[in-house]
């Protein structure tokens, strides 16, 4: 079996075409980006808001938990059967799959982002005040640099979650690396199956050692040790703690 997938996997027909290997990882990047960039649109603003004001804390929470138990498929496919009689194009396969995508990225990015904010040093923000310092420019340039670590590993949780169910999209007939899933499923051929699977973990391996290395670039050192030891804050529930962690 290693050998049979071996063998698709350097196919030089495999990495040719629009259908070959180099298309798809570029299908799949492009879905996975565009998702990843309306969640931040989404969550990163109103973690911000929620972490600087202390005000709908218990929405976070409730907000993530929901979101996480939706089931994929299931409202990849009602979507579609709602968009498909108004739009005639190929978007009415790709927003539905963005829609999923952007379901699944909200919460991480949210928790985090949320919990960054909050936790931050109370003597720090106190500090902003006494310098005159307002409410924008507390969270601007005190709360938000210092959240950084926790936000950015949010944004690695949720960019590795797209990247693995951005496959998805290949059941409503959009390309991307789950081409090779169930296009291999419904030929039976087990070792593109397999070849896929191998891409698309790999795809993700690179996204999370380039965001790793982004990162080292733009978080201080010290902020990242202290947030090593940092706990929690109590309004964040027992799912953001684990995914504040991941750091």
């Amino acid at each position: 079996m290693s050998t049979s997938i071996t063998g698709w996997l350097t196919d030089p027909v495999n990495w040719s075409g629009p259908d070959g290997i180099p298309a798809q990882t570029l299908a799949h990047l492009e879905l996975s980006g565009m998702a990843l960039a309306i969640a931040l649109v989404i969550g990163v603003p109103v973690g911000l808001l929620i972490g600087h004001t202390g005000r709908g804390a218990f929405l976070v929470g409730g907000l993530a938990n929901a979101l996480r138990a939706l089931p994929t498929l299931g409202v990849l496919m009602i979507a579609v059967l709602l968009i498909t009689p108004h739009i005639a194009s190929d978007l009415a396969f790709t927003i539905p799959s963005l829609i999923v995508l952007v379901l699944l990225a909200v919460p991480p990015i949210l928790t985090n982002t949320y919990a960054g904010v909050f936790a931050v040093d109370a003597a720090a923000v106190d500090a902003a005040r006494g310098m005159g310092w307002r409410g924008r420019d507390i969270l601007l340039r005190v709360q938000l640099p210092c959240a950084l670590p926790l936000i950015l590993s949010g944004i690695r949780a949720a960019a590795l979650q797209i990247i693995a169910t951005a496959t998805v999209a290949a059941y409503v007939s959009l390309g991307g690396l789950g081409r090779f899933l169930i296009d291999g499923l419904a030929q039976s051929d087990y070792a593109q199956m397999a070849g896929g699977a191998i891409l698309v973990a790999a795809l993700a391996l690179a996204v999370e050692l380039l965001l790793l290395g982004l990162a080292r670039l733009l978080v201080s050192p010290g902020l990242t040790r202290k947030v090593s030891r940092r706990t929690s804050p109590p309004a964040v529930p027992a799912s953001a703690t684990a995914t504040a962690t991941a750091q």
